[in-house]
């Protein structure tokens, strides 16, 4: 049978194929880069794969019947990873997962349109504001202020976790470094989740704005065309129009 040169083991390096250490047991599995998942040989517990590359498969129509996954494999389990990572920084804190939550909703909706790199995206979009318990617990009411300087610190030691090229850890960092002031990056990425952390947080913020004020604060703020198209059906109840 002839397999996809994508997939072809004759091309992969030696760093394709590592061991992982069992979280429950301490043993080792060895893991093809490909393999989302393996069970400990020594005591049966399910191991997921830290450093997974489904190369093609992440795009390729056929890498379920070829791998056995989904196109967007490695995406979906890094996204649930890092969900993960979220709600333990942030604790009991609901309101907060809640938040991010939703942050990470608008973010994938606005991606569809707007087009952008998804890893980036749903990173940033989840961990946007995981400095923010650091921050109140240094400075207290000026925590909306510090936090984009506690959370790319957060951030990074989580990503460098999951095997993420450098690139891309620093471009996400960049977005959580800005996503309340927007003075140092200005990448489709970054203006998507910056939308998306508007439209969450236009009602807790402007509660009893007129529409004109509404009107003013989506014209004045929004940063892409689908953010904005949200926005004013959402708040101001008209259809939306093209860009």
């Amino acid at each position: 049978m002839v397999r996809c040169p994508g997939q072809d083991q004759r091309f992969w390096k030696p760093e394709d194929i590592f061991e992982v250490k069992c979280p429950a047991c301490g043993g080792s599995v060895e893991f093809f880069k490909d393999e989302p998942k393996l069970k400990c040989r020594k005591c049966g517990q399910s191991v997921d794969n830290p450093k997974i590359d489904l190369g093609c498969a992440e795009w390729c129509q056929y890498a379920e019947q070829c791998l056995g996954v989904s196109p967007g494999g490695e995406l979906n389990i890094i996204a649930d990873k890092l969900k993960d990572e979220m709600k333990e920084v942030f604790g009991g804190d609901e309101k907060r997962i809640e938040h991010t939550l939703s942050v990470l909703n608008y973010a994938e909706k606005i991606r569809e349109a707007e087009g952008g790199n998804p890893m980036v995206i749903k990173a940033a979009a989840i961990l946007h504001d995981i400095g923010i318990a650091e921050a109140q617990r240094k400075y207290g009411s000026s925590a909306g202020k510090y936090q984009q300087i506690e959370g790319p610190v957060i951030a990074r030691r989580i990503l460098e976790k999951y095997g993420l090229e450098e690139a891309t850890i620093e471009h996400i960092c960049r977005i959580i470094a800005n996503h309340h002031s927007a003075k140092d990056i200005d990448t489709v990425e970054f203006r998507i989740v910056w939308d998306a952390d508007w439209l969450v947080n236009i009602p807790t913020d402007f509660p009893t704005a007129s529409e004109e004020k509404l009107q003013e604060i989506i014209d004045k703020t929004f940063k892409t065309c689908k953010g904005r198209q949200i926005a004013i059906k959402t708040f101001l109840k008209r259809p939306m129009k093209e860009c």
